[in-house]
């Protein structure tokens, strides 16, 4: 097949919720004027594609998922100017560049974020991955990256250092942007200060490294997988709690006396959430970056919240803006000050789906699909 008629792609396919991923030869169209081909290195696998495929966040099917590729350009559109033939890319989240937060620098809460990334095409409602039966679903935060090559737009590419594994740095595009965000960027943790967070899994882990880059005096991580809770002591943490055995908020209480100057919710799960603010010295500032079940509903003691002048806030991908932030997440790393690949375990392509099992039980941190390649 001519490249200039599109190219076979081998992309794992979901036809069905909670289904498992087929793995299909597709066809991929070539870029348009403002979209880049990349030939994909390796794709991380984050929660979110876990809540798509279990159908807590509705997609037309079947769809080909994936949101945190890199990988190698191999074409660009003709009115692509940021990267080149050749240049190694980070696929991360998409937006539009026009409205009031991308203009302000917040481009994680754009007003058109819900259909550029999970609309399950382009805005023009085409797609760039044909088959042969019902139309592909594709555009996953604007490129499908659980395929061998995939189509972004020139926004959501990010050009980064060839000095860095390329295979490492898919989930700096999202999951690690968030953790480590959320801290850095969102709550803007201070050096000497306290901080929980909950959850240790490659969010939470993140937000931990970032802490103590921070400077954080009191770094607590929470969660009830103890492979998880020693990783967290050796990445940065000089607490860890069991909540399978030790209640968190008493446990934070004995730690720090007053609660901690920052709180982390990586879990979405409400009595978590609560537990966190609770947990909050007066003043202190509660984040939530979970994914609830749909419909879910925080309940908090009002005079409580208002007295000790706490804040609570949302904060989604890590209040990033990628060109800047995943660079120096990069830069970091290979300064060895921020070890992220410790999370990380790859899995073939043909093994996706026991990547998400394994991530899901505990077993993996952060899965990494590699891609099939000559």
């Amino acid at each position: 097949m001519s490249e200039a008629a599109g190219r076979d792609v081998r992309a794992a396919l979901l036809h069905e919720t909670n289904g498992p991923f087929s793995i299909e030869t597709l066809r991929l169209d070539p870029p348009r004027a403002d979209e880049v081909l990349v030939r994909i290195v390796a794709t991380g696998m984050c929660h979110t594609d876990a809540v798509v495929r279990s159908g807590d966040i509705p997609i037309g099917l079947p769809v080909v998922l994936g949101h945190e590729g890199a990988g190698v350009v191999e074409a660009v559109g003709s009115a692509v100017r940021k990267v080149a033939v050749g240049d190694h890319v980070v696929l991360t989240f998409q937006s539009c560049g026009l409205c009031p937060p991308c203009l302000s620098g917040r481009p994680s809460v754009c007003h058109g974020s819900g259909a550029l990334n999970f609309g399950g095409s382009r805005p023009d409602g085409s797609h760039a991955l044909h088959g042969e039966g019902p139309c592909v679903h594709d555009r996953f935060f604007a490129q499908s990256s659980f395929a061998t090559s995939a189509i972004a737009s020139e926004r959501n590419v990010v050009k980064v250092t060839k000095d860095a594994p390329l295979e490492l740095l898919g989930p700096l595009a999202c999951g690690i942007q968030t953790g480590a965000g959320a801290v850095l960027n969102a709550l803007q943790l201070g050096m000497g200060q306290s901080f929980v967070v909950f959850g240790s899994g490659a969010v939470g882990l993140s937000a931990v490294m970032a802490a103590r880059l921070a400077g954080a005096a009191i770094i607590i991580a929470v969660d009830i997988v103890p492979a998880r809770l020693e990783l967290a002591l050796e990445l940065g943490a000089t607490h860890v709690i069991d909540s399978r055995s030790q209640d968190p908020l008493e446990t934070i209480r004995a730690i720090t006396g007053m609660g901690v100057d920052f709180a982390l919710d990586t879990t979405g799960r409400v009595e978590l959430i609560r537990a966190a603010v609770d947990a909050l010295t007066p003043g202190g500032t509660c984040g939530i970056l979970g994914a609830s079940p749909p419909g879910g509903e925080l309940v908090l003691d009002v005079n409580n919240f208002m007295t000790q002048s706490k804040r609570l806030r949302g904060i989604v991908e890590g209040d990033s803006v990628p060109e800047i932030f995943i660079p120096q997440l990069i830069a970091l790393y290979l300064r060895g000050l921020f070890p992220f690949d410790r999370l990380i375990a790859f899995y073939p392509l043909e093994e996706i789906d026991r990547a998400l099992a394994d991530s899901e039980q505990g077993r993996t941190i952060k899965p990494v699909i590699r891609m099939p390649h000559p």
